[in-house]
């Protein structure tokens, strides 16, 4: 179980030449999308089955996750039908942080790569310079959050 803030950036990628190496399979479906951004989900991530709580906010969201039996998970999954996202992740280290880029999948796919950093804080998200590879910043892109693609599927450009 995870509980706690989370501080993420998220940005377009680039250049996606950088992409390869191990993957997960990553399948989230949205039972509560609230107008002010909150959500709650569920999700299977290579067979591990997590329901999700996030409060609304693009930098700093709250966030509180519950491991889920496949059963449980496959009871909830019916109720996510028209609100889910599909995609591959891939994650790379360095200078001490995880870039996790997402390859969407289906309807989604056309959709350019996202790449997401999560920081200790604020500030050190503040400070961060993103490698060249890194497309634009779409943090504060309600339109490119995980669960507006569920719901209206690619953003207009």
């Amino acid at each position: 179980m995870t509980n706690g803030t989370e501080v993420e950036r998220k940005f377009l990628v680039a250049d996606t030449s950088i992409i390869s190496g191990k993957k997960t399979i990553i399948k989230q479906g949205y039972l509560v999308i609230a107008s002010n951004g909150e959500e709650v989900r569920v999700r299977n991530r290579s067979g591990r089955y997590t329901l999700t709580y996030k409060s609304g906010g693009t930098l700093e969201r709250t966030e509180h996750e519950t491991e889920l039996t496949a059963e449980q998970f496959d009871k909830l999954w019916p109720a996510t039908e028209g609100k889910r996202v599909e995609k591959e992740r891939y994650e790379y280290r360095e200078n001490n942080l995880v870039y996790e880029i997402d390859v969407y999948k289906n309807d989604l796919i056309d959709l350019s790569s996202t790449v997401e950093v999560e920081f200790s804080s604020a500030a050190q998200a503040d400070a961060f310079t993103p490698p060249k590879w890194f497309g634009k910043d779409v943090t504060n892109d309600a339109r490119y959050k995980n669960q507006s693609l569920a719901v209206y599927g690619v953003p207009e450009k």
